[in-house]
């Protein structure tokens, strides 16, 4: 049975890295050596342990039952005494080093974005890469320190920070109103062409609530679908027909007569704006900068916000 004792812990970075970066030669590369260190870093974690961990080919390395189980156990620990680290450095000084934040498309583009230059200017020796796309993340995978999502969260896995939360608004471009009927009543929506979010699990049904706590179910007419929320907004823009688009996403356009809204005391239900993160005892000092990073950067939009609708 193998000691924690017989075995080289640093062994354990490079183990990592070459699951991680799914060859020897990538590892290599990532961790500025020589590939034949790699390997040989490799085989004796493999006699210390005394088990194989990872089955080479010319191609690609692909671990064993017991390479899974021992890599696991490393990327927590590593990724612990990481943070770790972090930690203590913040104490003493500025932010080093680089963080990476995933976002959604639209999202990231008009809030994260910003909140994170904010950041960088305060930080100058921090590196900032910003990931932005519609689909979700595997945070460990991907190497993601910070992801923000919208809505509610579908993995447990991860510990999780509030930010704020966002509402859907009715809205067509005076174009496409141009001759029609404004509609009276959620009801009415049905009548008219739709823009809609096909990444969506029901994008065709509308769920609206009133400020009296009403709801209304609207199955409405699709006439142009999209996969990202930018592109359904440029659509609505042009008058392909009314949106349900985010209020972060159209204040302006709604400021500057763009956009109308429609049925304006009716809205999606609210949704959670949140920071997600991977689960350690504490998040980081880069994690929770750029958490710190985006509250402050929504507390002052929100504010102007209130100052231009006073």
């Amino acid at each position: 049975m193998p000691d924690l004792r017989d075995v080289n812990l640093n062994r354990l970075v490079v183990f990592a890295a070459v699951v991680e970066a799914g060859s020897l030669s990538a590892a290599a590369e990532r961790l500025g050596l020589a590939k034949t260190m790699v390997s040989a870093h490799i085989q004796r974690l493999e006699a210390e342990v005394g088990v194989t961990l990872i089955v080479r080919t010319t191609r690609r390395s692909n671990l064993t039952e017991a390479g899974r189980t021992l890599y696991e156990a490393s990327r927590a620990c590593l990724r612990t005494a990481a943070d770790a680290l972090e930690t203590i450095a913040s104490t003493s000084g500025p932010l080093r080093g680089a963080v990476r934040v995933a976002s959604p498309v639209d999202y990231g583009e008009l809030v994260v974005a910003p909140a994170l230059a904010a950041l960088q200017r305060d930080h100058p020796d921090l590196g900032v890469e910003l990931i932005c796309g519609e689909g979700y993340v595997d945070l460990v995978a991907e190497r993601i320190d910070v992801a923000v999502r919208l809505g509610n969260l579908k993995d447990s896995s991860y510990r999780s920070a509030r930010l704020g939360q966002y509402l859907r608004w009715i809205v067509a471009s005076p174009a496409f109103l141009e001759g029609r009927r404004p509609p009276k009543s959620p009801s009415e929506l049905a009548e008219l062409p739709f823009v809609g979010l096909s990444t969506l699990g029901h994008p065709d049904t509308l769920t609206l609530r009133d400020a009296s706590g009403r709801r209304a179910t609207v199955r409405c007419n699709r006439a142009f679908m999209s996969n990202t929320a930018s592109a359904g907004r440029a659509a609505t823009l042009a008058g392909a027909g009314f949106g349900l688009l985010t209020d972060f996403s159209i204040g302006e356009d709604l400021a500057a007569g763009r956009l109308v809204r429609l049925l304006p005391e009716w809205a999606g239900e609210p949704a959670a704006i949140q920071a997600i993160f991977p689960s350690t005892r504490q998040p980081s000092a880069k994690v929770a900068a750029v958490i710190d990073a985006l509250r402050a950067h929504l507390a002052r939009t929100d504010h102007a916000g209130m100052s231009a609708r006073r």
